[in-house]
């Protein structure tokens, strides 16, 4: 899914800068064009350097779109450059900064995008039709007239960093001094890719055969050194993993078997008496979702690919939820997640309040035995599991729990029962998403830079614009959802 994904593999990333060299200098040293080609030559050097100095000035081109007030004509601008100046606010930005701030995030590598738009300009779902119309996963910045806000997905930026982010420049009135700060602090801070579609930030020139020379024989050098280390780098990181897999295999196999014993406490035959299609259906809904566990986990090989295993198995338990309720002659259940304590206890059927030991107050979903222990002042039954420091609950027991908590609560409901957890401040890294998934997201999918078109969590797009960096809804300002307005 990646855009332009066989150009970035670490092997031809290292590589490819000294083969183009090579090639450069082996046709320089072929000898002297002939007078009529000379002329051609003459010709195409013209042609480059109109080439060159058109692509210096995109972003100039960029602002002097004259449909700028459409949503479409600001996507089709950022999807050239990262930086769009609306006609209409070129006193907030001249066109010289938005160049040097369009460079900037072109050489970091970085799917950031930056709209300046003019006071008054719609808000509403502003975010998110942005996105849509882009098309390409990343990290969208907005200043609109004296306001500021910003959105991403998930797998490039955790909502709390974009929250984090947003909050630490919001008092700043000059624009050019607020989104050199933003983007300092997010290029950083941010994972994935520059869409292909920007090209290249360098410009034209010529340069001398011995040259290209010294600087094919250095890249060959230099790369094949950096490649001996990226391969070292890789080895030890395919262990860590293979390691924390392990030590999370234990969990996950107790997962199922519960549920395994489950199935088999539930007595259930499809020809007993009273039995229908429906029950029936329930039945090998639930028995598909116990083989798709244990198929997931045994052809597992990271921590990330647990997601599938608890995933099915919550599945499984909601269809055996609603056979339990045909068989007597219950209300069917809402689907809802499993208790927040131990997934094994079954599905939540209720949010309750809890506040973790050094914590904040939330609500997460509970089991009824665990809500009755909450209401009368008690500590729930927790999950524990081995840490190094001994038995400890899940949620601080260390990132290898976060695709497997990812299965059971989705990355939706996540960040608000795991923030201030051990887990939680984890998985709002960027360095969680390179090892781990995509932290609050969909552990995998669509990386940054990735042209997704319309394929993309609107959640992380939501929210109003200008409401202070919070994620609800209102007016803008929502600092990490991509929808709703500004």
């Amino acid at each position: 899914m990646k855009a332009a994904l066989s150009t970035r593999g670490p092997t031809r990333l290292l590589l490819a800068p000294a083969l183009v060299a090579l090639a450069l200098v082996t046709g320089l040293a072929a000898g002297a064009p002939s007078a009529g080609a000379a002329d051609r030559a003459t010709a195409a050097t013209s042609a480059t350097a109109a080439t060159s100095a058109t692509a210096a000035t995109s972003v100039t081109t960029a602002t002097r779109v004259a449909t700028a007030t459409s949503v479409s004509a600001v996507a089709e601008a950022l999807r050239k450059s990262p930086v769009y100046v609306d006609p209409a606010a070129r006193a907030q930005l001249s066109a010289a900064e938005a160049d040097s701030l369009a460079r900037q995030i072109k050489s970091a590598d970085k799917p950031l995008f930056v709209a300046v738009l003019p006071a008054g300009y719609p808000t509403q779902n502003l975010f998110t039709d942005l996105r849509t119309a882009t098309g390409i996963t990343g990290l969208y910045a907005i200043r609109l007239g004296a306001g500021f806000d910003a959105r991403a997905d998930s797998a490039v930026m955790p909502r709390a960093a974009v929250h984090n982010l947003v909050t630490s420049v919001r008092g700043e009135s000059d624009t050019k001094t607020q989104l050199d700060d933003f983007t300092d602090r997010a290029l950083t801070n941010m994972a994935g890719s520059a869409p292909s579609s920007w090209g290249s930030s360098d410009g034209g020139g010529t340069v001398s055969t011995a040259t290209l020379i010294t600087v094919g024989a250095v890249l060959v050098a230099g790369g094949a050194g950096a490649y001996t280390l990226v391969r070292r780098n890789r080895r030890r990181h395919e262990e860590e993993q293979r390691v924390a897999l392990e030590k999370l295999r234990v969990v996950v196999d107790e997962d199922i078997t519960a549920f395994g014993e489950e199935l088999d406490r539930l007595d259930f035959h499809p020809a007993e008496a009273g039995a229908d299609d429906s029950m029936r259906a329930d039945y090998e809904r639930a028995l598909d979702a116990y083989e798709r566990a244990k198929s997931a986990m045994a052809e597992a090989g990271k921590p990330e690919d647990v997601r599938a295993v608890t995933q099915a198995l919550s599945d499984g338990r909601f269809s055996l939820a609603a056979l339990a309720a045909r068989r007597e002659g219950r209300p069917l259940p809402d689907r809802r997640p499993p208790c927040f304590f131990d997934p094994r206890h079954g599905l939540s059927v209720a949010d309750a309040s809890w506040t973790p030991p050094g914590g904040a107050t939330r609500e997460v979903p509970v089991c009824a035995a665990d809500r009755t222990r909450l209401a009368d002042g008690r500590d729930p039954v927790v999950r524990e599991v081995d840490t190094e420091y001994g038995r400890r609950p899940y949620w601080e027991a260390g990132p290898a729990y976060g695709p497997w908590a990812g299965g059971y609560f989705g990355g939706g409901i996540l960040p608000g029962l795991l923030v201030g957890t051990l887990l939680g401040s984890m998985m709002a890294t960027p360095a969680y998403a390179a090892d781990y998934g995509s932290g609050y997201g969909d552990f995998g999918g669509y990386e940054g830079g990735d042209l997704s078109g319309a394929d993309f969590n609107a959640d992380d797009f939501g929210g109003g614009f200008g409401g202070g960096g919070d994620f609800g809804g209102g007016d803008f300002g929502g600092g990490g959802d991509f929808g709703g307005g500004f």
